[in-house]
């Protein structure tokens, strides 16, 4: 079984500390992202686990074994680091068997090995071609390649794919995690990119100056996140973020006030807020939808026609901006009047120290009105 656990790990220095106390468990063949801003941690944690930073305190252990004092080479992981690292002179087959070939590993063993990753990866076409004569993502697919062959209980990504443009950043996605099916083998991958974690991932962890804000599937951290951080940074487009006041609040949840004579109700739980507590109301562009009848009036001020879907960008008579997202196909213009109805049960209230309230177990997502 290839698990790795971290007890209590942290990384000092000097006087500052970057990792701040960290437990995680990475199960057997879960493919795990650590996502978060530039300068949260997430690579340097990465790093403590493939041994390539020493650990100031706490446990990591790989296995079920404490791996603290053991040798990078010795941990049984491969890396793939965000630059390529290729030797350009050498081809495909033999930057890929290099390792082997240090390791002393016999030729006809090393080239079945290389033959094998080469399948797995569609890389057979081009084992006798140099670096120069590939394309950034046949480059990207050589270096992982060439951690496939050692067969390592863990695999280790930092930010892989972010040299590559956007469509093969796509291929890329779809690859990897068609990788992680076939070697069904235990990764965990580094990016900032919540849009990488959210569609490999079997669990994210969300990261912030060295600490964890929460761990949980994609959908988990969509739909249920646990602070004000957590919702903002998980989901493209952004939550809109209100900052409001809770009008009341009983057993069918929190009361809330959006705009002039346009109050909704939250189903969350009321025991951490009381009236007049200011919170921030926050709703999911898709919890917004052009109605007639809506609680909020306003004014499209830019519309992003995406394809199969545009982003309506609306200022409310409250001063409020709020992105909108809806179909391909909608046809509103920029500066037209418009009027917006809430998805009250989707919505989610942050309590002043940034906490989400959680929802009331009976609570259930609704339709959302037909304009």
């Amino acid at each position: 079984m290839a698990t790795v656990t971290l007890r209590g790990l942290r990384k000092s220095y000097g006087p500052v500390e970057a990792i701040k106390g960290i437990d995680l468990d990475v199960a057997d063949r879960e493919f795990v992202v650590f996502v978060g801003p530039s300068g949260c941690g997430k690579s340097t944690l990465l790093r403590m686990i493939a041994g390539l930073e020493q650990i100031t305190s706490g446990d990591l252990l790989i296995e079920g074994a404490r791996v603290n004092d053991v040798g990078p080479a010795d941990r049984g992981l491969a890396m793939v680091f965000q630059s390529y690292a290729l030797y350009p002179h050498m081809t495909v087959r033999q930057n890929m068997g290099f390792a082997l070939r240090l390791a002393r590993v016999p030729k006809a063993e090393r080239d079945r090995k290389v033959e094998a990753a080469a399948a797995v990866l569609q890389l057979q076409p081009y084992l006798e071609r140099t670096p120069k004569e590939l394309s950034g993502g046949q480059r990207q697919r050589v270096a992982i390649g060439r951690a496939i062959v050692r067969q390592p209980k863990v695999f280790l990504f930092d930010e892989p794919l972010s040299n590559l443009d956007a469509a093969l950043r796509g291929q890329m996605r779809i690859e990897l995690a068609r990788l992680h099916e076939e070697l069904q083998a235990t990764m965990i991958y580094v990016t900032h990119d919540q849009v990488e974690a959210m569609t490999m991932a079997d669990k994210i962890v969300v990261l912030q100056a060295g600490r964890v804000e929460q761990v949980g599937s994609p959908l988990e951290l969509y739909h249920s996140p646990a602070n004000l951080f957590v919702a903002g940074f998980i989901g493209s487009p952004r939550m809109n973020m209100l900052q409001s006041e809770v009008a009341g609040a009983d057993a069918t949840g929190v009361a809330i006030d959006v705009g002039p004579g346009a109050r909704i109700v939250v189903p969350v739980q009321q025991g951490q807020v009381r009236q007049g507590d200011r919170v921030t109301l926050g709703i999911r562009p898709e919890s917004l939808a052009a109605y007639d009848e809506g609680q909020l009036a306003g004014t499209v001020r830019l519309v992003e026609r995406l394809g199969g879907m545009t982003l309506l960008h609306v200022g409310t008579e409250a001063d409020l901006p709020l992105i909108v997202q809806t179909d391909g196909a909608d046809v509103t213009s920029a500066h037209a009047p418009i009027r917006l109805a809430v998805d009250a049960a989707a919505c989610h209230v942050f309590s002043a120290d940034g906490l989400a309230l959680p929802h009331l177990a009976t609570h259930r997502l609704v339709a959302r009105p037909e304009a």
